[in-house]
């Protein structure tokens, strides 16, 4: 008798394209015997860090449906996931999900659905994005596909309801999700019409460029948010520029809604919309930045 199909690892990747604007999200599982199978999904309204967040609970509803007790590596290129739940989030929880700075947890919906899946079982493990790690490489075109309206066909090699008596084969229940806080749903390759504020989200620069005519697309409602948002980020970059506030490189990845490797690869000096951002020092393990306006250095240089 061949051994029950287990898990090994999971990889998970989130993108949106507008941020907000329409998300995807992409979740990829390899299995011991080779297989591999692969989920995707899509939100009208989203940012990358709920994307992210969506699709690590995919990941650990896939998890908890299959009934493992063998340990599982969970690969996620979002600093702001493997921080956020290996090291942040009981600190939030008792603090009643506000910050060290008093102010409240954004995506608290998601962080608690994701707090409640969690397992000693899953081994969270930070990738690189975009370095050519394969299982990543993937995860982030099912998530860009999605995002932009064109889900792409999804190795599925098996059902991941195939009957238990198939000696390799997992038993999962065949549902479909409507409510991700509800853990006992097995997520497919559905399309998630998740809720969401438009009042806890920044309006941050996309790695992804915003696919033509999809802002048309949006309720206008929807877009003059995204226009509040934008201006509310802009503000808050001016004035740290302004002041003269030095950022961590963690600041200002959440500033662009960015991954903190994203900040750290582009060098010492480039340009950000109105800003020049300068690497200045490092500080312990953190690198501290400076923002400097792009009309003020043009005429320092005049």
């Amino acid at each position: 008798m061949s051994s029950i199909r287990q898990i090994n690892d999971f990889y998970t990747d989130g993108a949106c394209s507008g941020n907000p604007g329409p998300g995807g999200w992409g979740t990829v599982v390899y299995f011991n015997d080779g297989s591999v199978y692969e989920m995707g999904g899509a939100e009208t309204l989203s940012t990358n860090n709920r994307m992210e967040l969506v699709a690590a609970i995919q990941a650990l509803k896939v998890l908890k449906a299959s009934g493992q007790t063998e340990r599982v590596t969970l690969y996620t290129d979002s600093e702001y996931v493997k921080n956020g739940i290996t090291k942040w989030v009981k600190g939030w929880k008792k603090k009643g999900w506000k910050t060290a700075q008093g102010k409240a947890v954004l995506n608290q919906d998601l962080w608690e659905t994701l707090d409640a899946l969690n397992s000693p079982l899953v081994d969270w493990q930070y990738v690189r994005g975009h370095s050519g790690n394969e299982g990543n490489e993937r995860c982030d075109a099912i998530a860009r596909a999605f995002s932009l309206g064109r889900p792409m066909a999804l190795e599925q090699a098996f059902s991941l309801a195939s009957s238990q008596s198939n000696d390799s084969a997992l038993s999962l229940p065949v549902t479909g999700i409507s409510d991700l806080s509800d853990t006992s749903e097995l997520p497919y390759n559905t399309l998630q019409q998740l809720s969401i504020s438009t009042s806890d989200v920044t309006m941050m620069d996309s790695q992804t460029p915003y696919p033509t005519g999809a802002t048309d697309d949006l309720p206008r409602e929807v877009r003059v948010a995204q226009l509040r948002n934008l201006v509310e980020t802009l503000r808050i970059a001016d004035e740290i520029a302004t002041e003269g506030y030095l950022i961590s490189s963690s600041e200002l990845a959440d500033l662009m809604d960015v991954n903190a490797s994203a900040v750290t690869s582009r060098g010492d000096n480039w340009p950000w919309r109105n800003w020049i951002v300068s690497r200045v020092r490092r500080e312990g393990n953190q690198i501290l930045w400076q923002l400097e306006r792009v009309d003020q250095v043009n005429a320092e240089e005049d």
